[in-house]
């Protein structure tokens, strides 16, 4: 398995440093990642456009030699993020051109952060099929894949995001498995997976802390579940998740595209990285 990261892993050594995508770019490589992935862009000078930025990145990444492997962005077809809920296909189809010149062949969107009033999520899935289709089809027709996490509290349980997948019906359309987001809806983490595996376009290898739901809050860093649990990010390898066997599911259900690391924990930022592919790699082997 080729083993990337996620640029949203660099967040703390980003906001202590300067860093910019390009230079996180190129302390991936040094650290023997294979891939990366990146958050949304924005321009790297004022006399550039967003696509002459996703060019240069490209080309920066080309020559260091490592593979982009996603495009990561937000969104919300229930509500709109940032535009009108009418505006926002139109959004993401921008983004998918921005995808493209950035050379990665995957787009993750999110679908949706909440429920409008009185709208079930079976029923949030009807409004959103049409939208996803429009994304995608566009998508499709630049060489470009679309997927959505299980992410977000309202589409992360298994079951959900499958019918979700399953309504939209579009083969350009799939899911980004995160093997660790499944503890936010209090899922059993191998069960999900291989719900999943069959319908992975890509795939995060994201590790959790857990106290149960009676326990001290324990503080800073810490949230809750769906069901109460206190649960944080830490380190791949260090917490409840269970990553190998996960990983080996979705490599036997055929998956032959990046796992990438996600680090959203409070531990020292690069040393959690590198641990986490040091563990990644053993688990792979």
């Amino acid at each position: 398995m080729k083993i990337g990261v996620s640029s949203y892993s660099y967040s703390h050594y980003m906001q202590s440093t300067g860093a910019d995508f390009f230079e996180v770019a190129r302390l991936a490589k040094e650290q023997g990642f294979d891939a990366i992935e990146f958050l949304p862009l924005t321009k790297r000078a004022e006399d550039e456009t967003l696509m002459d930025t996703a060019a240069a990145l490209r080309r920066h990444c080309e020559e260091l030699g490592i593979e982009i492997c996603a495009y990561t962005i937000g969104a919300d077809l229930l509500n709109g993020l940032g535009v009108p809920v009418e505006d926002e296909p139109a959004r993401l189809k921008g983004c998918v051109d921005v995808c493209k010149a950035l050379g990665a062949p995957v787009m993750r969107h999110d679908v949706a952060w909440k429920l409008p009033e009185g709208m079930t999520w079976e029923q949030g899935i009807e409004e959103l099929i049409p939208r996803i289709r429009e994304v995608t089809e566009y998508a499709a027709q630049q060489g470009i894949r679309t997927c959505t996490e299980n992410h977000g509290f309202i589409y992360q349980d298994s079951s959900r995001v499958k019918a979700l997948i399953d309504g939209v019906n579009h083969p350009n359309y799939g899911w980004l498995v995160d093997i660790g987001n499944f503890i936010c809806a209090d899922e059993d983490h191998l069960s999900a997976v291989r719900v999943a595996a069959p319908y992975a376009f890509h795939v995060h290898a994201k590790d959790f802390l857990r106290k149960s739901a009676d326990a001290v809050d324990p503080g800073d860093g810490w949230f809750l579940s769906r069901g109460g649990q206190h649960i944080r990010g830490t380190v791949v390898g260090h917490g409840v998740v269970p990553v190998k066997e996960c990983l080996d599911v979705i490599r036997e259900s055929g998956y032959q595209g990046v796992v990438s690391l996600e680090f959203e924990g409070m531990e020292e930022n690069l040393p959690a990285v590198v641990n986490g592919l040091a563990y990644l790699r053993r688990v792979t082997a």
